[in-house]
């Protein structure tokens, strides 16, 4: 039944993890996240702090609030936020990272990390209505256009650009979700044109129809990288099933969904190992493994498609239970910890709490618990 694992995994997210995180890993003073936590919670020092993890926790606790108002929760976020501005907003652009003693570190304008100030700033803005929120995500997408479109298609990784570098999906679909968030936080045709391309931009380059596969690495014209281009991951498979899903209900297509639902294919059909959970990574051509470990991330991604999929209730509760069940038993721990990596034995790797990961376990539990709610005649 879902409705026990669920209730589990609900009390572990809301009651130890983001409690924990919220006392020990938001700095009381300063008001930013730690970058990461040892698992006695105390602060893990990696020499660097970076944007992305602020925007990550800025839009955990941002969406939590709007779930449930918590008085302490919601204290956190005006100084989180003012945090991101003043430290990281540097001469009309968004450095990449700090020094852990908060001097700047890394001044590169990181694409994967403008997607987050996009989805960050969206959940912000539509909890608290602060208008700079508002400017701040149209200056962001400003730049994004101005400064770091390529001429092949889609955006380069960072700024200033490096034209011989690598091209990845990966900060293109977090970019599609950042567009997604501000188009629906501001009904603004600006967003929604920019989610029109980056669909575009996947369905003409990521998604290789002869495999059936969602490619990650590519060269500058968007061709498989000739040494990378095999490597694929069920994870973004399902990432991408969600967000074809989200992107369908602003900009309807059938494209969107078929793809969506061949992508769930694919990744359903070669991604799980026989022992459980995920694989980091599988051949595109031959579909066997190539990183049998299995991070946090991709299993939480698989509760967020599963939500989505036309697929008949009782399978979709199975999937759900097995999953969430899978998640208590190998990767969640007491007091709000988790196990980042499985060895592909299953058995968990020594490896401290990222804080960059609470996004992925907050929003895969989240979407389960909104599902539920709508779907409250069940019988679970």
């Amino acid at each position: 039944m879902l409705n026990s694992p669920l209730t589990s995994c609900k009390s572990f997210l809301f009651d130890q993890l983001l409690a924990n995180w919220a006392k020990h890993g938001i700095d009381q003073e300063l008001g930013f996240s730690y970058e990461s936590m040892n698992h006695d919670w105390s602060r893990n020092q990696v020499g660097r702090v970076r944007l992305l993890t602020q925007c990550r926790q800025l839009y955990t606790f941002s969406h939590a609030v709007s779930m449930g108002d918590n008085e302490q929760w919601r204290a956190k976020l005006l100084p989180l936020f003012d945090f991101i501005i003043e430290h990281y907003f540097q001469d009309e652009r968004w450095i990449f990272s700090l020094n852990d003693d908060l001097s700047i570190k890394d001044t590169q304008s990181d694409a994967y990390a403008l997607a987050f100030v996009l989805l960050s700033f969206s959940h912000y803005y539509t909890l608290t209505k602060d208008p700079r929120a508002l400017s701040l995500m149209h200056k962001t997408h400003i730049f994004l256009m101005e400064n770091m479109q390529a001429a092949s298609g889609g955006f380069y990784e960072a700024f200033p650009v490096d034209p011989e570098q690598l091209r990845r999906q990966n900060p293109h679909m977090h970019l599609l979700e950042g567009y997604i968030a501000a188009y629906d936080a501001t009904q603004d045709d600006t967003y929604k044109a920019q989610i029109s391309a980056l669909l575009k931009l996947a369905l003409k380059h990521f998604y290789d129809k002869k495999t059936k596969t969602l490619r990650e690495f590519f060269t500058l014209d968007w061709h498989p990288h000739p040494t990378t281009g095999n490597q694929v991951e069920p994870g973004h498979h399902f990432e991408w099933v969600w967000l074809l899903f989200q992107a369908n209900r602003i900009l309807p297509n059938s494209e969107y969904t078929e793809l969506a639902q061949q992508l769930w294919r694919t990744a359903t059909r070669y991604g799980f190992a026989s022992n459980g959970g995920l694989y980091n990574q599988i051949d595109g051509n031959s579909y066997q493994p190539l990183d049998e470990e299995k991070r946090i991330w991709p299993i939480t991604e698989y509760l967020k498609a599963i939500t989505v999929m036309p697929i008949g209730k009782e399978e979709k509760v199975l999937r759900f239970t097995e999953a969430l069940n899978f998640l208590q038993n190998h990767y969640f721990i007491e007091n709000g910890r988790w196990n980042e990596y499985l060895k592909a034995n299953n058995q968990p790797k020594d490896f401290p709490l990222p804080g960059t990961s609470s996004y992925h376990i907050f929003l895969g539990l989240a979407e389960v618990i909104r599902w539920q709610q709508s779907h409250s005649d069940l019988t679970l």
